[in-house]
């Protein structure tokens, strides 16, 4: 059981790319940072984007530079897909996940899940969603069985309350 949360919970989407989620140990460390850091784990499945699911998700950067290098990597082997629960949830993920840039963020923040795991700009970890909007629009990219608006009228207030359980094995919280 989790302590009790006193505001409402904010919702939003972090991925561990497959830098990391193929190795066991790293994988592990970042989940106990994530229960360490008091996020609660909403949803979590494991999944093999294709290269036509991972250019539809980072469609915004198209025509950027770096879109060829981000699909094929992110396409190359399995991800974890997460929705984590905390009353700041989008800017707390983001702040433990660390800059984008790994080889300033391994100098100006270390202790952080790129400065410790990330190795290129690409290769950098993890991914979190960067505001309201856009975390809506990931979860249901990735759990579209996922109702928020179900989730915040029955679930919130028991994950608030914390009558809740971690399953390890599946690395999700119930509900009691």
């Amino acid at each position: 059981m989790t302590m009790a949360i006193r505001g409402r919970l904010q919702l939003t989407l972090a991925l561990l790319k497959p830098d990391v989620s193929q190795v066991p140990h790293v994988l592990q460390a970042i989940h106990n940072r994530i229960i360490q850091e008091d996020f609660l784990v909403v949803r979590h499945k494991k999944i093999w984007l294709s290269e036509k699911e991972t250019q539809k998700f980072y469609e915004e950067h198209k025509e950027k530079f770096f879109y060829n290098r981000l699909v094929t990597f992110m396409a190359s082997g399995p991800i974890s897909a997460l929705i984590l629960a905390h009353e700041d949830a989008i800017n707390r993920w983001r702040s433990v996940m660390g800059p984008t840039k790994v080889y300033k963020t391994k100098y100006e923040a270390p202790d952080t899940i790129r400065g410790m795991y990330g190795l290129t700009d690409t290769r950098n970890s993890t991914h979190g969603s960067d505001g309201e909007e856009t975390a809506a629009r990931e979860m249901s990219f990735f759990f579209p069985e996922f109702s928020r608006k179900e989730w915040y009228e029955v679930e919130e207030e028991k994950f608030r309350k914390g009558q809740i359980q971690l399953d390890k094995a599946s690395f999700v919280h119930r509900l009691l």
